[in-house]
């Protein structure tokens, strides 16, 4: 892919490079987006025709955005559809060990050489740009040109923040998916859930259907608004999917089955019942109520919302025993909110430090967990490997949870592997 003039980059500079557009920190908005994809079309270095302002891919595309819920989704659609043969592109955020997991094609994960290639491409276009595209917009435009490449036959998008003026957003779907809506992402989305749900309803088009999962009442009314604004027909799914087990644990897994099954029928993708049944059965979904072994668990809940539906999980699987819970937050989350979701099916607390500029402040965290109505024994550690060392002295089960961040580390922790800051570290 790489021709005479084109710089050269290994997979390591190309993620250096690529992190060190977090700089630009992030800058909603379409604009940048639409003129990378329309130079790489251009350039016939991406499979969509661009047009209106609009990118018009030759594959059919799912877009998914929601506060919480949104990956599951978009991962039992990919999986439905490979089981019926489809060919599938998936593009995720964020990652937990591995950038790569972000795009993947027919369950595959991009290849370090494609990484590396495609970023290299990207870079020498944008490198006099003003504004200066920033790591999601780059990172979409990557995912888009390697789905091309692959030929694809669906696509299968998550917005990575809010919905309107999300990278992701510049593309024209088949089908616009909204899971359920809550209170995160705050400082950039607003503080109310009307201001959020707008946001989110901005992935709907002209005459594009929507499927939506069940919602409070304010933000179904800011979805059915818009919908009828653009003329767009809309379903709400408010039944689960009973008909067939599902590879997720939880109730809320079930109806996140009902909404893919129905996006992949609103999309006009053939979808038999065989390969509903063996998509979700199949299904795998790292740091979901994941069981890493028969006493610990691994859940990616990082908002109120989230960890409310984490502790009904939770007692639906271990009745009214109660966790060892390790925990870590990034401070722009509601710490207090997630503390008091979490303490009722809560022994005790471990706080342990990890590896990220944004991680919550340990005796911010202690101090809230010392002061809620049902304040917890808690412990601050100085590693994971600490935390869960005293963690597993105790006979409780294990509850590993509060950032995808934390969950992305421990998981490269127990894995053996390095973790995702590591990837490009020269």
């Amino acid at each position: 892919m790489n021709v005479a003039g084109r710089s050269r980059l290994n997979y390591k500079q190309a993620l250096a490079w690529l992190y060190g557009l977090q700089r630009f920190g992030i800058k909603l908005g379409l604009e940048n987006t639409r003129r990378l994809l329309d130079e790489l079309s251009r350039k016939g270095d991406l499979q969509i025709a661009p047009g209106g302002g609009k990118a018009t891919a030759r594959w059919k595309i799912i877009h998914v955005a929601g506060t919480n819920g949104k990956g599951s989704v978009c991962a039992m659609i990919d999986s439905m559809c490979r089981a019926q043969g489809h060919r599938t592109g998936l593009f995720i955020s964020p990652h937990l060990v591995t950038f790569r997991e972000r795009i993947r094609v027919n369950g595959e994960m991009i290849t370090e050489e494609a990484v590396a290639d495609g970023l290299a491409i990207i870079r020498d276009l944008i490198a006099d740009w003003e504004p200066h595209p920033t790591f999601f917009e780059v990172t979409t435009a990557l995912a888009l040109k390697h789905f091309g490449e692959s030929k694809i036959d669906i696509a299968i998008l998550e917005t990575g923040l809010g919905g309107r003026l999300d990278a992701t957003n510049a593309v024209q779907p088949s089908v616009s998916v909204i899971t359920p809506i809550g209170l995160d992402h705050e400082k950039w989305l607003g503080h109310k859930l009307v201001e959020i749900a707008a946001e989110k309803a901005g992935i709907i088009k002209p005459s594009v259907p929507i499927v939506s999962a069940p919602q409070e009442p304010q933000a179904e009314e800011v979805i059915r608004a818009r919908a009828i604004e653009c003329s767009s027909p809309v379903r709400f799914v408010n039944e689960p999917h009973r008909k067939s087990p599902v590879g997720l644990r939880g109730e809320h897994q079930k109806q996140n089955a009902a909404v893919a099954i129905a996006a992949v029928q609103a999309a006009n993708i053939h979808l038999g019942e065989k390969a509903i049944v063996r998509g979700l059965a199949a299904i795998e979904w790292p740091g979901r109520f994941e069981k890493w072994d028969e006493r610990t668990i691994i859940d990616g809940a990082h908002n109120p919302s989230a960890a409310r539906i984490l502790a009904q999980t939770w007692r639906e699987v271990f009745g009214d025993q109660k966790a060892t819970l390790v925990l870590a937050v990034l401070s722009d989350k509601d710490l207090r909110g997630i503390c008091e979701a979490l303490a009722p099916i809560s022994a005790s607390v471990l706080l342990p430090k990890i590896r990220s500029e944004r991680a919550a402040a340990r005796g911010e965290l202690a101090q809230i967990l010392s002061v809620i109505i049902s304040p917890l024994p808690h412990s601050i550690t100085s590693t994971i490997s600490d935390a869960l060392m005293r963690a597993r002295a105790n006979p409780n089960p294990i509850l590993i949870t509060g950032s995808l961040h934390f969950v992305g580390e421990v998981l490269a922790h127990l894995r053996g592997e390095p973790a995702a800051f590591e990837e490009c570290a020269q």
